[in-house]
């Protein structure tokens, strides 16, 4: 059966989404920040950090950076896990940049506040203290939820929902044929994750809380083109054209007059020529922001129950996600896997909000 939500309604009878994201913040994951950044509905309440794209001080250092110049500076920014459960970390320089967001700066952080709670401990603590109230973005490889979930094994009754980026089903992964990046980076901590839920479903966990989760399947259907630049900018109030070309030189710089283009700018073209360099064209795969959307109730989607597991032993097929949607293993569903939604309204969405979180950006500045 497929199940339908439309967030969009569920805003509308609930004011606020309070909000935990963990991320790695790559390119996308800051696009993603960004635009949580932009809705004034969202309220973020942490951002922890994962290793993955970058090495974690790296994710953490961006995350601060990008909330200051978002004018939320006051959002904690903490750090759980420095490396996957069971394998080394493999970062991605060649995709998002030696600093996590391509070509893009700024000035650097305000250095971490010294705290004793770790992003694994305040997930619990914020949980427990809050149930049924938080909303919990994972748009990371899921090393701290698993740990999370291993202190806190009603962690998922705690939370009011939770949404994964991650996973390829019957779509070609992106890091091995059949592999998703997140899912690849910490198969072990994914494998945990799904499993928990298993467990929690078997224990009566209401539908409505089991894992939201953007695979590959959804998320490359938003596929951004470089015009998408050239629009953000109008809507920024920019009175020069924003002009994004594959003919123009690598590494190019942008020269908009606002801050929040320039970076967004800088960081995606990056992302454009990543993907062109291994013939997908002059485009960039957003997937984060999908999936933030989802979270934040701006988006329509549609999914389906499912059974997830993670193969972590064979060589041929590390990390992949294999999803069981006609109850052949005899499991419960521990998940809902998107399996439709709307890009051309998502990227409309984003060109709105974008576009009003620069013009006061640029007014506060």
């Amino acid at each position: 059966m497929v199940e339908h939500y439309a967030f969009a309604r569920d805003l509308e009878r609930e004011s606020t989404i309070r909000l935990l994201l963990d991320n790695d913040i790559g390119i996308d994951d800051a696009l993603a920040l960004t635009y949580l950044c932009a809705c004034d509905h969202v309220q973020i309440e942490a951002v922890t950090s994962t290793p993955g794209n970058v090495d974690v001080d790296q994710v953490a250092a961006n995350n601060r950076a990008l909330l200051a110049f978002c004018g939320r500076p006051e959002v904690p920014v903490l750090i759980g896990a420095r490396e996957p459960l069971q394998i080394p970390l493999v970062t991605t320089p060649e995709t998002h940049g030696p600093q996590g967001v391509g070509y893009a700066t700024l000035p650097d952080p305000a250095p971490a506040l010294p705290t004793a709670v770790d992003a694994i401990d305040y997930w619990i603590e914020a949980a427990r203290a809050n149930p049924g109230e938080l909303t919990a973005l994972l748009s990371a490889p899921l090393t701290n939820f698993a740990l999370a979930l291993r202190r806190e094994p009603k962690l998922p009754w705690l939370l009011r929902k939770v949404v994964i980026m991650g996973g390829a089903f019957y779509y070609q992964g992106n890091t091995t044929p059949t592999a998703e990046w997140n899912t690849h980076v910490d198969p072990h901590a994914a494998k945990e994750v799904f499993a928990a839920y298993t467990v929690a479903a078997e224990q009566g966990l209401p539908s409505e809380k089991l894992p939201i989760v953007c695979s590959l399947d959804t998320t490359e259907r938003f596929e951004m083109q470089p015009e998408f630049l050239t629009h953000f900018a109008v809507e920024a109030g920019c009175s020069v054209p924003e002009i994004v070309q594959a003919s123009d030189p690598e590494g190019t710089l942008s020269t908009a007059s606002n801050p929040l283009v320039r970076y967004l700018s800088d960081a995606l073209r990056f992302y454009f020529e990543f993907h062109r360099h291994y013939d997908q064209g002059y485009i960039a795969h957003v997937h984060d922001y999908f999936a933030a959307g989802v979270a934040a109730g701006t988006l329509d989607y549609q999914s389906r129950p499912a059974t997830i597991d993670v193969e972590t032993e064979s060589e041929l097929l590390f990390g992949t996600t294999v999803a069981d949607f006609r109850g052949l293993w005899g499991k419960p569903a521990n998940a809902h896997v998107v399996t439709c939604n709307d890009p051309e309204a998502g990227f409309a969405e984003l060109i709105t909000r974008l576009g009003s979180l620069a013009r006061k950006l640029n007014t506060d500045s």
